[in-house]
C-alpha cells in the first residue's frame, strides 16, 4: 500500500490549526489528511515543544499590535463584508473553548468573489488556514482563530439587526481611511448592481431604455446608517427606495461606484 506524503505547508497549516484548539476530527477533514496522521503531527508538535519545520503561530493584530502588522486595506473590505453576510462563532461544536470562527457566505455563482473574500482572509490573518465548506447554491469561507472577537467586535449574540451595531474608533479610522474597500465589501456582501428599464413609447414606437443602478440591502439601521454615511464621504449620492434597501442611481454616482467596486464576478 503506497505512503501517501504530505507537504510541509500542509502539516504547517494543520498544527497551526491544532494550536488554535481545532480538533484532530475536524483538522483531518479539512485538509484530507487521516486522523491517525493528525494525531501524530499533534504528538510530535508538543514532544518538539513547537519546533516543527515551516512552524506558523497565530498572531493578532490587535493583541499584539508590535509582532504583527494589520492589513489595513483588506481589514476594511472584509468588516465590510463581514457586516453584510458574515457571522462568528464559538468552537462549542467542537468542544474546544476560547476558539472561533469567521464565517462568510459566497453564493457560487459569484466565484470571484469567493477568490477575494479568502484573500482578505489570508492577508488579515496571514498565519491562519482559510478553508471553504460547500453548501447548496453557495460556499461558505471560514477560518479558525481565537481572536476573530478581537478584530471583530460586534460580534455578539443575536442577530445584527436585532442589536447595536457601532464601530469602534480605530476600525472608524480604517474605514475612513480606505473607504472604498469598505463600501465595496458591504456591496459585495448585501449588494448588487442591477439594470432598471425604462419603456417608452413615441409616435407609435416602442423603445427601451436601460440604466444602471447599485442596491444594498440590510435588516440592521446601523449598518445601512455606516454605509450611506461611508458614501457620503465618497461623494456618491443615494436615496431609500424602500425600508430596508438605499440605493444609487444618479448616473455620475453610478459611475463613481463603478471606479471601485463594479458587477459582481
Amino acid at each position: 500500500m503506497p505512503v501517501l506524503a504530505h507537504s510541509l505547508e500542509t502539516r504547517a497549516k494543520a498544527v497551526t490549526m491544532l494550536r488554535d484548539g481545532v480538533t484532530n476530527a475536524e483538522v483531518a477533514r479539512i485538509f484530507g489528511v487521516p486522523s491517525g496522521t493528525i494525531g501524530h503531527w499533534k504528538h510530535e508538535d508538543r514532544r518538539r515543544s513547537g519546533t516543527l519545520p515551516g512552524r506558523l503561530r497565530s498572531r493578532c493584530p490587535r493583541c499584539e499590535p508590535g509582532a504583527v502588522q494589520l492589513d489595513r486595506r483588506e481589514y476594511s473590505y472584509l468588516l465590510g463584508l463581514y457586516l453584510g453576510d458574515g457571522c462568528i462563532s464559538d468552537g462549542a461544536a467542537m468542544r474546544r473553548k476560547g476558539v472561533y470562527f469567521l464565517n462568510i457566505a459566497c453564493a457560487d455563482a459569484w466565484p470571484g468573489l469567493m477568490d477575494e473574500c479568502e484573500a482578505a482572509m489570508r492577508a488579515v490573518m496571514p498565519h491562519n488556514s482559510v478553508n471553504r465548506v460547500q453548501k447548496p447554491g453557495m460556499h461558505e469561507v471560514k477560518a479558525y482563530s481565537k481572536h476573530w472577537p478581537c478584530l471583530f467586535p460586534q460580534h455578539g449574540p443575536g442577530r445584527k439587526h436585532e442589536r447595536a451595531i457601532v464601530l469602534e474608533p480605530w476600525q472608524q479610522a480604517i474605514v475612513d481611511e480606505f473607504p472604498q474597500e469598505f463600501v465595496r465589501g458591504l456591496i459585495h456582501s448585501d449588494g448588487c448592481r442591477v439594470y432598471n428599464v425604462a419603456v417608452r413609447t413615441r409616435n407609435g414606437k416602442t423603445t427601451r431604455c436601460y440604466y444602471s443602478r447599485y442596491h444594498f440591502t440590510n435588516e440592521s439601521s446601523h449598518i445601512r446608517d455606516l454605509f450611506t454615511g461611508t458614501l457620503d464621504k465618497l461623494g456618491v449620492e443615494w436615496r431609500y427606495n424602500r425600508r430596508n434597501c438605499v440605493s444609487i442611481a444618479r448616473r455620475e454616482s453610478v459611475r463613481r461606484l463603478d471606479e471601485f467596486v463594479g458587477p459582481k464576478h
